[in-house]
């Protein structure tokens, strides 16, 4: 990918709303990035690119933010909370724990920060609350977002005026929230935070954008749709702004909605790069583009899912090489092939050779060796598929090792993908009641884990997987059972709606069939390509 907008992008670019309104440099109004209130005590002119920054901030427009934050300090040098500014750049806690790099860099702008001082004690309490996350006596990721969480935590309780510091807070409980914790108390707790303000701040993006992550889960998305349809209208020169949505909107299976939403962020993901990093890829629009690719093969549209990995493959560099753009460079094509039963293709992926600090990001490898295992297996290729889950085992054992990288048990989800690559070959090998329990095993471990909050879903729900095997041995009410749990995890997914419909189908319960199928064509629509949709016509002419 070049500068140019993406082909499968540009032919829906006109469906994206007011795109020549967006301005493509960093001097964007405060109506195109929200309205945010952050008082401080530095020079008249350091302010306005102070506000320009906390509110790129609040939207994880990390480098317009640190260019803003970077402005104001050579306006005002000895504005220490311009410096907290750039190192709070470097934290990103709902994504992934800092590179080398990054951290290195965001401690040499706390300690900056720490030598400006600030001028006032509140402003001092955030740079050390930033100072205590890259401490360079820090252990690893979760003990330094801990530490940062109990100081902006006492932070808050001392100024209880201040909205920011709350806002703060309720994104740092986000980002240590235990994974495993299935009543959501802590993204609860930072929801009524963010609620609580909403009133006086209806246009803070940072309230609708963390109001969206705290939802972020099947049993909660619904309470997340006001700020869903509102976040993309309040900062629309945010191309990470106007993909958020889409998080809820898949949650929820409102794939017109989740489609047209990251068209209009990947769009101008790549206008707005277009002069700052001539002929290198968007990070923000191969994010945006990881969730169309997931929405579009659950309406069945295979040719424009194709298009979407036709320009994933011809990246060469991104604008920022991180985890967001990793993830979506070997996600893509895993879930073409994957959701498509392309099962020669899935074997056969590779690692892809790009400047992307892969090291920083074991667990990427991970899609890849699942993709080949499932892959594999499918094909009857055993050594290959063993091949695969050995590595995907020593990977698990490789993350089990290191410190956490933050609240996301990495480890746990690698460990799925493995049980459920070791099911699959278990059944190549016609080891059918193996094949059952290492996939049910998979199951339980994936839906405890969760997803990650940069993914739109699992590669392939292993739920699904279980499905489909228990469909090939002839055991449809269990299979059943075994799509209707994975829908009530990921709703209106093309293969376990057509899944749960063939099961049905086959278990005599017609009733449950028909409404599956139905569904199913509502979902592919009357042109639909797959073959499960002409079986869905076929059930549906029957009186």
């Amino acid at each position: 990918m070049t500068n140019r907008l993406p082909f499968a992008i540009l032919a829906c670019a006109l469906a994206a709303p007011a795109l020549g309104q967006v301005a493509h440099d960093h001097k964007h109004s405060p109506d195109e990035l929200g309205h945010v209130e952050f008082t401080i005590t530095c020079a008249a002119d350091a302010r306005a690119s102070f506000d320009r920054g906390i509110a790129f901030l609040h939207s994880f427009g990390y480098e317009e933010s640190r260019a803003a934050f970077l402005d104001a300090a050579g306006k005002d040098p000895a504005c220490g909370i311009a410096q907290w500014g750039v190192a709070m750049t470097y934290y990103h806690p709902i994504w992934a724990a800092p590179t080398e790099k990054e951290l290195a860099a965001g401690q040499a702008a706390a300690e900056a920060a720490a030598a400006a001082g600030g001028k006032s004690d509140r402003e001092r309490r955030y740079i050390a609350a930033i100072g205590a996350y890259f401490a360079r006596d820090a252990k690893d990721p979760r003990a330094r977002a801990m530490a940062y969480r109990a100081a902006m935590e006492q932070l808050a309780r001392d100024f209880p005026q201040d909205a920011e510091a709350q806002i703060f807070v309720a994104l740092s409980l986000l980002g240590t929230a235990p994974p495993a914790d299935r009543t959501f108390a802590q993204q609860k707790q930072a929801a009524a935070i963010l609620n609580g303000l909403l009133e006086k701040h209806p246009r803070h993006p940072g309230i609708q954008h963390y109001t969206i992550h705290a939802f972020d889960y099947p049993a909660l998305a619904s309470l997340a749709l006001p700020a869903a349809r509102s976040y993309a209208k309040t900062a629309p020169a945010s191309p990470h702004a106007l993909h958020m949505p889409s998080h809820i909107f898949t949650r929820l299976g409102l794939w017109d909605e989740c489609v047209a939403s990251n068209i209009h962020s990947a769009t101008v993901a790549t206008r707005r790069i277009a002069t700052s990093h001539p002929g290198a890829a968007a990070f923000d629009a191969f994010h945006a583009m990881d969730y169309l690719e997931y929405a579009y093969l659950q309406q069945g549209k295979d040719a424009e899912a194709r298009k979407i990995l036709d320009d994933v493959m011809k990246v060469t560099r991104f604008d920022e090489p991180n985890f967001a753009a990793g993830y979506a460079l070997v996600a893509v094509p895993a879930r073409h092939a994957l959701e498509r039963r392309d099962w020669a293709a899935a074997a056969a992926l590779t690692l892809p050779t790009i400047e992307m600090p892969w090291q920083q990001y074991p667990y990427v490898r991970g899609v890849v060796y699942f993709a080949n295992a499932i892959g594999a297996a499918r094909s009857k290729d055993l050594a290959k598929a063993e091949q695969a889950i050995t590595s995907l085992a020593a990977l698990e054992a490789e993350l089990t090792k290191q410190p956490p990288a933050g609240p996301y048990d990495w480890a746990g989800q690698v460990g799925s993908m493995r049980l459920a690559a070791a099911g699959w070959a278990a059944r190549a090998a016609a080891k059918d009641e193996d094949a059952v329990r290492l996939l049910t095993d998979a199951a339980n471990k994936e839906e405890a884990v969760g997803k990650h909050p940069v993914t739109p879903g699992a590669i392939l729900p292993a739920r699904e997987l279980l499905g489909d095997l228990l469909s090939e041995l002839k055991r449809p009410a269990e299979a059943l059972a075994a799509y209707e749990a994975s829908l009530a995890q990921a709703p209106k997914r093309f293969n376990s709606v057509a899944g749960a419909a063939r099961a049905a189908d086959a278990a005599g319960r017609r009733t449950e069939a028909r409404r599956y199928y139905e569904e199913l064509v509502a979902l592919c629509g009357p042109r639909c390509p797959r073959p499960e949709a002409r079986a869905a016509e076929a059930f549906l002419s029957r009186r």
